[in-house]
């Protein structure tokens, strides 16, 4: 069991809402997002694009509501040329207002070519990144990590599918050139498991350099269903690929023990995108917090 005290349990509005598609979840308002949130017995989450821009007011609704903001998305272009002092412009910008809401980690992800956003299908579209490329991006996520390290900040690299890094070999690779003083993984099991790798092998062999992790279920048939297919990835979100943590196939056990082996500290983040029209979202939302207290015992 993961020790209670150091461990903080949140959710994504992804369930509600979801940035990269707005229309889905469209007729949901932020205060019925963040409501559903705290009834469903979550800490914290991660901010969407239906959240209030002022920081100040934002703070106030979480605040009345028991919540805190876990992370920011901060999306990086070290791969794309020209946008490298953008990039890091765009992140320490991000980093100040995730910092005055009281949050210490970064998540980032290269999304340089990026095609889940795009009417293709994510595997076979992904990008391929050149031996520059890569060098560029190792680069620049070691100059971000220390430049969040100097702000007591944490950064955490979020793989995912359809970018340049969403395969096992290419996170190992991601990993074993990064500083590891500088650039930490956000494991997210849902990604990993779309994308034809094993969640609890990536747990243990990197346990001591996640320090945050998205929990994300796969119902396995419709993962097949939709490679099969050809489907893209917004498609793969709507007919219900992901789902939350306990309703899908992902034993989350033998990876909650290997981060509690690891003394791991930090949040437990449920991401389950999914179309609310399909899945009532605080339904669901119960549905994993109940699932993470009685398997991981926080």
């Amino acid at each position: 069991m993961l020790n209670k005290n150091n461990i903080s349990v949140g959710i994504t509005p992804t369930g509600w809402t979801n940035d990269d598609y707005p229309s889905l979840g469209d007729h949901i308002s932020f205060g019925q997002c963040v409501s559903e949130m705290a009834m469903a017995g979550f800490e914290g989450c991660s901010i969407g694009h239906k959240f209030p821009k002022d920081l100040d007011i934002l703070k106030s609704e979480l605040d009345r509501r028991g919540l805190r903001v876990s992370e920011p998305w901060a999306s990086t272009y070290f791969t794309v040329n020209n946008m490298h002092e953008r990039t890091i412009e765009d992140f320490k910008k991000t980093m100040a207002k995730i910092k005055y809401m009281g949050a210490d980690v970064m998540v980032v992800a290269e999304l340089g070519h990026a095609v889940h956003q795009q009417p293709v299908p994510p595997i076979a579209n992904k990008p391929m990144f050149s031996e520059e490329q890569w060098k560029v991006l190792i680069s620049g996520l070691n100059h971000l990590g220390h430049l969040a390290n100097e702000n007591d900040m944490t950064l955490c690299y979020h793989h995912h599918m359809g970018t340049g890094v969403m395969f096992r070999p290419e996170v190992d690779r991601l990993m074993n050139e990064t500083e590891a003083e500088a650039v930490n993984l956000l494991l997210d099991t849902g990604h990993l498991y779309w994308a034809g790798d094993d969640p609890l092998d990536m747990t243990r062999a990197y346990a001591d350099r996640i320090k945050h992790v998205h929990l994300k279920d796969i119902r396995h048939s419709k993962m097949v269903e939709c490679n099969e297919t050809n489907r893209t990835f917004i498609e793969g979100v709507i007919d219900g690929v992901f789902t939350v943590p306990g309703d899908g196939s992902i034993d989350f056990k033998p990876i909650f023990q290997t981060l509690a082996d690891a003394d791991y500290k930090g949040w437990l983040m449920v991401e389950a995108e999914q179309d609310a029209e399909k899945a009532n979202p605080l339904e669901y939302a119960k549905k994993a917090r109940e699932y993470i207290r009685s398997v991981a015992g926080v």
